[in-house]
């Protein structure tokens, strides 16, 4: 395994589920960053797991206009997994 520094972007396995609590709140990410204070750019960068970090002042935003916790906007795919988590595993928890 790599150093964390050595880390390329695609390589982390942190997933962040924006598109689902979004969709769930009939709401665009325009709305959304227009509530949380930040850019929709910043926002697509998160949305499409491309982000490399987050601020815990940008998290508690998102949680507070999703009214939703840090767990159901991220996720970790386990280290076997290729890709995405499967969806199924939201509904059955």
């Amino acid at each position: 395994m790599a150093p964390a520094g050595d880390e390329q972007p695609s390589d982390h396995r942190v997933v962040c589920h924006l598109d689902q609590l979004l969709a769930e709140r009939q709401m665009t990410l325009t709305e959304l960053a227009r509530r949380v204070g930040v850019t929709v750019v910043n926002l697509s960068v998160l949305k499409n797991d491309r982000a490399r970090a987050v601020r815990f002042s940008t998290l508690t935003a998102i949680c507070d206009v999703l009214e939703c916790q840090p767990g159901d906007v991220f996720s970790v795919r386990p280290t076997d997994s290729p890709g995405p988590p499967d969806p199924s595993r939201d509904a059955a928890g």
